[in-house]
This record gives structure tokens, sequence and C-alpha cells, in this order.
């Protein structure tokens, strides 16, 4: 783990931005970015596509290290380049932003109120073409629907035990199960949630380091004490569904809780924008989730 990456994450003032739309989530994307799925006749084309898409935001003048901590990556897009510079050497030598590898295979049905993740057999491989390419850390995401104690906990141990192979290969994990923000239980979810995170954390060795990615919680300041846990670098915050304004609102409210937003940050972006008119809106967009991070 490279340590002045490392003290970034931990010590400066920014977001993350979440730019790791997979396959399944891409068409959603380019439809919100005004690029609908009769566009295109394939999942090269589509792919392409998004690839511009964002490649367009990070080489935008509004897109820098004064406000942005690091980019979450999707697997596709750290293979790609821009500028010709891999998309990780791209961030961090021409913009000073830290590369995040999302190593997740999706969700696994339901079971026990939450959706484990998908198995990762190809993990290993994985990890290793991302130290080729530069990357600082990675992120897998599960999903919480229900106060279910028993799939809860299994959601953490899987989190964790993955967490610790990210680890030994030499990145900082972030940790992602989402709490569902539409679930009649969201604030049980996250009491059963927490208490779990810190019975995992206990059982690390003090030298370990790693994120979580958590949604925001309907309790303000309620991940304040994870927070002050030596091996926890950094509590980022997805946008979960809110819209910016609502997200940055509540954001705000949570001290030292910081936003790694996708949809949040490319709200109201689309290709047929001159290049002044997006950079405008993405420079705005930008300034209103750095503020709430922030205060």
């Amino acid at each position: 783990m490279n340590q002045e990456q490392l003290n970034r994450m931990h010590t400066a003032k920014g977001f993350i931005a979440a730019l790791d739309q997979s396959g399944g989530s891409t068409p959603k994307a380019l439809k919100a970015y005004g690029i609908p799925e009769d566009r295109y006749h394939s999942e090269e084309e589509m792919f392409d596509l998004v690839h511009q898409m964002r490649t367009r935001i990070i080489t935008s003048p509004a897109f820098t290290s004064e406000h942005i901590l690091a980019a979450i990556l999707f697997e596709m897009t750290m293979d790609r380049t821009i500028d010709g510079l891999l998309t990780a050497d791209y961030l961090w030598e021409r913009k000073g932003i830290l590369p995040i590898l999302k190593v997740d295979k999706g969700l696994a049905p339901l079971e026990n109120g939450v959706q484990l993740m998908k198995p990762m057999s190809g993990l290993d491989a994985l990890l290793k073409r991302a130290a080729e390419r530069h990357i600082f850390g990675t992120k897998m995401r599960s999903v919480i629907k229900n106060a279910n104690p028993q799939g809860i906990h299994a959601i953490a141990v899987q989190q964790f035990e993955i967490g610790k192979q990210i680890m030994e290969a030499g990145f900082c994990p972030i940790l992602e199960p989402e709490v569902d923000i539409t679930s009649p239980e969201k604030e049980k979810c996250e009491l059963l949630l927490k208490e779990e995170l810190k019975q995992q954390l206990a059982l690390l060795p003090s030298q370990a380091r790693l994120m979580f990615k958590l949604s925001i919680p309907t309790i303000d300041g309620f991940y304040s004490d994870l927070m002050e846990d030596p091996r926890v670098v950094r509590v980022v915050a997805l946008s979960g569904g809110y819209s910016r304004q609502e997200a940055n609102q509540r954001l705000s409210r949570n001290p030292g809780l910081i936003a790694s937003f996708s949809r949040a940050l490319s709200e109201g972006l689309n290709a047929e924008q001159s290049d002044d008119e997006f950079n405008t809106l993405l420079s705005e967009s930008i300034a209103s989730i750095y503020q709430a991070s922030i205060d």
C-alpha cells in the first residue's frame, strides 16, 4: 500500500467519485446521460459509449484533486486508456486522484433479508492485474433489505473475509454493505450492521487498513465511532437513490462522513451538452458534494 496515497485518503479533504457502473447498471446510466438503448446494438458499443462518458467526466477541468480524493472504476475501465495512459495512471499522474477498482461480480439472490456477493473465484488474478495497473484500493458491494440478524451477520463476515484477502494483496479495500434506503427497517438494519462491523473490526490486526462505504444513516452521526478506529482509513457514503440535493443535505449532518456518489454526481449531465455547459454543471455538482463532505 502506497503510504503517500494512504495518507491522502486518510487526511485530505474531498470525496470519492463513483464511476463504476457495471454491465447491469450501464444502460440506466447511459439513459440518464441522454443515450437511450436504441443508440447502441451490442455490449461492446454500450461499453464504448460509457467509457466516452467517463472520459468526459475525468478529463473535465472541473474534475480535480482539489475536491476529489479518488475515483472508483469498473474493471473494463481499468483496462482502457485516457489520452494514451491507462485510466488509473491518468487519474494519479495527471490529476492526483487515487484509482479504486470495483471487484465484486454482482449480487446473489435475496436470502435471509440480504443479498450477498456472488462468488469471486477470479479475484486473485484480478488483483494481480490491478497491481500492474497501479490501483490503490478496491470496492465491493452487498445489500441489506431487512433487519435479519443472520443475514446481516453473513454480509459482514463475507465482506471482511474478502477484505482480508485484498489487504494481503497490498490494497486498501472498501467494504460496502449497503442498507437499502427504501427498507421499512432501515434504522434497525443499521443498528445490527454497526455491531457486526465493530465485532469483525476487533478481530483484525492493528496494522490492518480498510474503508467502509455505507448508506447515509437514519441517525445523524451514527458512524462517528467507526471513524475513530485506527484501522478505518475513511467512512464514505453512497447516495443510494437520493437526489443530489437530498443526499448532500443528509451527508452534511454527519461530520466526518464523506461522499462516494455515482448517480448524484452525474445527475443532469447530458451527451448533447456543449463542453462549457457540461463542465459548468459538473463543477457545480462537484462543489456541492465537496461542501457536504467537509461540513
